[in-house]
């Protein structure tokens, strides 16, 4: 059994959004490390640059973000990970911002990750658009 699919075994996430060569190309860079005797599977993040350990959302993310990057031309300076979204004094976090090319401090994507049975997240995904004026929403699950 291919590693991500062990990952996601016991998970409602999916992958059919993406392709065999970019699910390939995630699973070519998986680093695994024993630990207490348990198997851990890590990636080198394409966008933050430092080992992390792949949960099923995490899986989702570095498919998307890849995309991003190697599909749309976006830049990697251009994106962030896990990115505050402000609510008045209430903190939120946008699982993936794409800033806008003229205004690098401007929000011009927000993708949101989430399970595929949970009903909530287009509304928060609205949300996080309403409040930084980011013109394009994307809500993902990998299917």
């Amino acid at each position: 059994m291919p590693i991500l699919q062990k990952i996601l075994k016991h998970s409602d996430y999916g992958l059919s959004l993406f392709s065999d060569s970019e699910i390939k190309r995630l699973e070519e860079k998986i680093i695994t490390k024993e630990n207490d005797g348990q198997i851990k599977y890590y990636v080198n993040c394409i966008v933050r640059d430092k080992e992390i350990l792949l949960k099923p959302e995490e899986i989702v993310r570095q498919l998307y973000a890849s995309r991003l990057i190697a599909s749309y031309d976006y830049p990697r300076e251009r994106i962030k990970f896990e990115h505050a979204v402000h609510f008045g004094r209430e903190v939120k976090s946008a699982d993936i911002v794409v800033f806008d090319k003229d205004y690098p401090t401007v929000e011009y994507i927000i993708v949101e990750l989430k399970k595929p049975k949970l009903l909530d997240g287009k509304k928060q995904l609205y949300s996080y658009c309403n409040a930084t004026g980011a013109p394009i929403g994307i809500w993902c699950n990998g299917d």
